[in-house]
């Protein structure tokens, strides 16, 4: 039996292609590859017409893009909670890259089309600059602190940024590999990449 959805009154546009994007969240968490999401089963589950999701979506690629940028702040929220949290600039740091491994380890299928889906490749996804940003800064405030030595921060940024992200795209795909705890893996990469000591 096929479900039956209220509609939503009139010049409620806008929350119809919210309901749209979240299906399609919770649908790329489950497939764990944008290419076999379709838009007519985005539409089945939102219980809309195929043609209703084209009215807010061009094509699949608009789709995908618009929940990976929803998925994009949800991460950029949840590092910047953790980081709130602590008042010296190392805990800090290491609560945004702990929370972003929390939030991968909870949304695998996200993760990896966050960062594998050649959406970005074909339409980019500039929303992904404002995570490498406040990573950027709290890397930045822990060379100012002298808690990690003086260096390029941009550069040290895309170090750390290319370790967490190897690594928990690895956890993903091989889960089957004798993993250390995360948590020990990330104060490596600090040591190693920003220079905090242990």
């Amino acid at each position: 039996m096929e479900k039956t959805r209220k509609p939503n009154p009139r010049n409620q546009g806008a929350r119809l292609r919210e309901e749209i994007v979240s299906a399609a969240v919770r649908m790329l968490d489950e497939l764990a590859d944008d290419e076999a999401l379709s838009l007519r089963a985005v539409a089945r589950e939102v219980s809309i017409a195929a043609t209703s999701v084209y009215l807010h979506f061009a094509d699949r690629d608009t789709l995908v893009q618009a929940a990976m940028a929803r998925c994009h702040e949800d991460l950029v929220r949840v590092g910047d909670e953790a980081e709130a949290r602590h008042d010296e600039p190392a805990a800090r740091l290491r609560a945004r890259i702990l929370a972003q491994v929390a939030w991968a380890e909870q949304h695998p299928g996200l993760y990896k089309v966050l960062h594998e889906s050649g959406v970005h490749r074909r339409l980019g996804m500039p929303f992904k600059e404002v995570l490498v940003a406040r990573t950027r800064d709290a890397v930045q405030r822990c060379m100012d602190a002298g808690v990690a030595p003086a260096d390029d921060a941009d550069v040290v940024t895309i170090d750390l940024r290319t370790a967490v992200n190897g690594m928990l795209t690895q956890r993903i795909n091989e889960p089957d590999l004798p993993w250390p705890p995360a948590a020990d893996q990330v104060d490596r990469f600090l040591t190693k990449l920003v220079g905090l000591s242990r």
